[in-house]
């Protein structure tokens, strides 16, 4: 199953967007799901997961900023990014955890 992220884009500093995850099969009924993300220059990182019931969990450097939600029934899940910062520049990414095959993911540059 291959997952693809979008959503992304430019934005100012203080700025928000929201990042979509779409993929098929049964996957999001299955799995926990999360957001990763990749700066220039350094590994890919985990931001957020989600757990099948709902339960989340944030890196401390996104935590009280970004909300990850989901929607198994659409085959979705969300992460909505505000008060973002120079330093959440990234290509960002959805896949289980732990991951699995890396679908396409979705560049945020955050700058004035």
């Amino acid at each position: 199953v291959q997952l693809q992220a979008s959503g992304g884009g430019l934005v100012q500093p203080g700025g928000s967007l929201r990042l979509s995850c779409a993929g098929s099969g049964s996957i999001f009924s299955i799995a926990v799901m999360g957001w990763y993300r990749q700066a220039p220059g350094k590994q890919r990182e985990l931001v957020a997961r989600i757990g099948l019931g709902g339960t989340t969990n944030y890196a401390d450097s996104v935590k009280g900023r970004f909300t990850i939600s989901r929607d198994n029934a659409k085959n979705t899940v969300l992460l909505q990014m505000n008060s973002l910062k120079p330093e959440d520049t990234a290509v960002y990414y959805c896949n289980i955890v732990p991951p699995a095959n890396w679908g396409q993911g979705t560049l945020v540059t955050v700058s004035s």
